[in-house]
């Protein structure tokens, strides 16, 4: 496996709500904010070994963060839903 595929899935985004996409195939994971659909895919297809069918990318905008007096923004990150061919499945703890 190469090492690239690694530096684009971050991780599982592990929910409630995440969790319930599992009954329609979908998986959530946190992406490389760079990272483009194609190779998303590429990726999912490569590291758990599964056909993707689609997927939806959501760009996660930074939130105002404070410790005391000084204030500061968070990380921005970007989420992946993938929806996955029926019959198979990704092994998320």
């Amino acid at each position: 496996m190469n090492t690239k595929y690694l530096e684009i899935i971050k991780a599982p985004i592990i929910t409630e709500k995440s969790s319930n996409g599992k009954s329609l195939n979908q998986y959530s994971f946190k992406v490389s904010p760079k990272a483009n659909k194609t190779e998303i895919k590429e990726a999912i297809e490569k590291i758990f070994n599964v056909e993707v069918l689609e997927i939806r990318t959501i760009n996660v905008k930074p939130k105002t963060k404070r410790v005391g007096r000084y204030t500061g923004l968070s990380n921005r990150t970007k989420k992946a839903i993938v929806t996955l061919k029926p019959g198979q499945t990704i092994e998320t703890n």
